[in-house]
């Protein structure tokens, strides 16, 4: 006899489980226990489940997979910055890195295993798509990632960003429900307003995160303000151009009223001119965007662009404050251990 595929525990809804447990002659409350083990207490096997007798957790294992993520290594930065590797049940590898600051403990998530869209100047375009996380995997890094948290720091996370590995509307089912679970007062119960998820544009599904009616922060990678230069670094611009994305970004917006924030990494010689500044207060004076972050160029083995001298950096700066935009210098953390925006690789 073939024995069929277990299915993944976490898959289950509370629902699902009191029905599972009904049918097998167990109490309903049953249920209630094994599903906080699964979400707030984020056990990584059925056996931690310790209140429930050995011949039912033995039962659960008959019936039920429970493939969790765990830390397969770890790198601390000078600067408190804690880049981990983590290793799915299928032996396959994906980052995540906790970023703490004076008021906030940020954790950086993936929502794949390498990523389709090829930026030229990010080492995990690099790598392809492996492969989709699930949204089970995706909150096992952000339980992994505040347990170190906590251990090292003695908080809690305070914020999420999905800027890791893989381009998360690629990923939409699951990271929306990785979302759920995160905000759910039965999962993490973070505020949804403190998350942002991060997207190299893709028009389509920006417009469908504004029908979800979704409640987090969105920041748009744009690192170029004319289409020629953007599709040269982003060839995903090619199918999502800047003038279809301001239209998708104000729909979005007008969807939900949620902060919109503009990423702009600044590559020496390419975008960097007060020519591009130009271009760039075009685009901004154009979406409810309330923020720019410019952002500083983390080298890679893969690609040969440079970041600009400081004066150039504090020019486009300068130039972005006098026409009034709101625009701010993010310094990059975790350089020394390629955990800074753009290194992610699976070293």
């Amino acid at each position: 006899m073939v024995r069929t595929e277990q299915k993944n525990i976490r898959h289950l809804s509370l629902p699902e489980l009191e029905q599972y447990f009904e049918t097998i002659g167990e109490k309903k409350f049953r249920a209630k226990q094994v599903y906080e083990w699964l979400w707030q207490k984020s056990a990584s096997c059925i056996d931690a489940m310790t209140n429930l007798g050995k011949d039912l957790r033995n039962k659960l294992k008959e019936d039920f997979s429970l493939p969790a993520l765990s830390i397969d290594a770890t790198q601390y930065s000078a600067d408190g910055t804690v880049k981990s590797r983590f290793k799915t049940h299928d032996g396959l590898a994906v980052e995540g890195v906790l970023i703490p600051s004076a008021h906030r403990y940020t954790a950086c998530v993936s929502s794949q295993i390498g990523c389709a869209v090829g930026c030229k100047f990010c080492a995990t375009g690099f790598l392809g798509r492996i492969r989709n996380l699930t949204f089970d995997e995706i909150y096992d890094e952000v339980m992994l990632i505040n347990r170190q948290c906590e251990k090292i720091y003695g908080k809690k996370l305070s914020n999420i960003v999905f800027m890791g590995m893989g381009e998360p509307l690629l990923n939409y089912k699951h990271f929306l429900k990785a979302i759920e679970r995160i905000t759910s007062p039965d999962g993490f119960g973070m505020s949804p307003r403190r998350i942002t998820v991060s997207t190299a544009g893709l028009v389509k599904q920006i417009r469908q995160l504004g029908d979800d009616k979704v409640k987090f922060k969105l920041a748009v990678s744009l690192h170029a303000a004319n289409d020629k230069k953007r599709s040269e670094i982003m060839p995903i611009n090619d199918t999502n151009d800047l003038r279809s994305l301001v239209d998708a970004l104000n729909y979005f917006y007008m969807q939900t009223k949620n902060e919109i924030t503009f990423e702009y990494i600044l590559f020496k010689d390419l975008n960097d001119s007060l020519k591009d500044a130009d271009d760039l207060i075009k685009i901004y004076r154009q979406v409810p965007a309330d923020l720019i972050n410019i952002i500083e160029y983390n080298p890679i083995d893969q690609a040969r662009f440079e970041k600009p001298e400081e004066e150039k950096v504090q020019a486009f700066i300068s130039y972005l404050e006098k026409h009034r935009v709101n625009a701010r210098l993010r310094r990059s953390r975790g350089k020394d251990i390629d955990a800074a925006c753009g290194q992610l690789a699976n070293k």
